[in-house]
């Protein structure tokens, strides 16, 4: 079974359509990079599956669970929403990290207030903080961070913030961990130690959607790649099959400009 089924997703800001008639799968431990021109959809579309956007039709499907279908959409309640976001760790361009927390705070804090809402939570209080700081102190250790967990992110580089924002993304131990150009904001030296730990990711079998302008990354780190355009998938296929041999003209232009590039 897929972890990830969408179909015939779609959404519109005004009168603009801005996706159009997406569908694609995502098996387990399978990493999906989608790739495009800038205005082409694909971080609406990243923005929908994490529900920061409400699609405007369509279904999104999590391990045969039906999360969001477009025919019953004014009936989803805030609650409901943000219950279906745990089922995906997003990381932004920009870190998104709380100034005023450490790297180990803001890895954390989801974890802590999601604690919070357990009726056993008062009773286990010391217990369960204490699980929840090992398994942050842990992650922040996989990152290659484990003498910075006390400094602000004022007090880290780009791409150590980065990866503090990956140890929070996972730290809800979501199905499908998903990247929205993680290295745009980056100095270009700084970008190779965000690239390389999402390559240990995936060396890992973590499943992953990556939205991304690093061609060469994509090409070698994907098993499947999107092309997006004009808000369709214009082409989808293995990652080797697609960059080696494109079939629509399109695809074959944009992938021609990165080749020379």
């Amino acid at each position: 079974m897929a972890v990830l089924e969408v179909e015939h997703l779609g959404k519109t800001f005004g009168r603009t359509e801005v996706l159009k008639d997406i569908s694609f799968s995502l098996e387990k431990s399978q990493v999906l990079s989608i790739i495009g021109s800038s205005g082409s959809g694909k971080t609406t579309l990243l923005r929908c599956l994490n529900f920061l956007e409400t699609p405007s039709a369509g279904t999104i499907k999590v391990n045969g669970k039906t999360l969001f279908d477009g025919n019953n959409a004014s009936t989803v309640q805030e609650a409901a929403i943000r219950e279906n976001r745990l089922h995906f760790g997003m990381v932004f361009q920009s870190f998104n990290l709380f100034p005023q927390y450490t790297a180990l705070g803001n890895v954390m804090l989801a974890r802590e207030l999601q604690a919070k809402k357990s009726p056993d939570f008062k009773a286990n209080k010391k217990k369960i903080m204490a699980e929840i700081r090992k398994e942050a102190e842990d992650l922040l250790t996989q990152m290659g961070l484990k003498d910075r967990m006390n400094n602000y992110p004022h007090q880290l580089s780009g791409g150590q913030c980065q990866r503090v924002a990956i140890a929070r993304a996972l730290a809800l131990k979501p199905d499908i961990l998903c990247f929205d150009e993680p290295t745009s904001a980056l100095d270009p030296e700084l970008t190779g130690e965000v690239l390389k730990v999402i390559k240990g990711l995936a060396d890992q079998k973590m499943t992953m959607i990556i939205v991304t302008h690093e061609m060469a990354f994509a090409r070698d780190v994907s098993n499947h790649v999107i092309f997006m355009d004009n808000g369709y998938i214009l082409e989808q296929g293995e990652s080797k099959e697609l960059f080696e041999n494109p079939k629509q003209e399109r695809t074959k232009q944009f992938l021609t400009r990165f080749k020379e590039g």
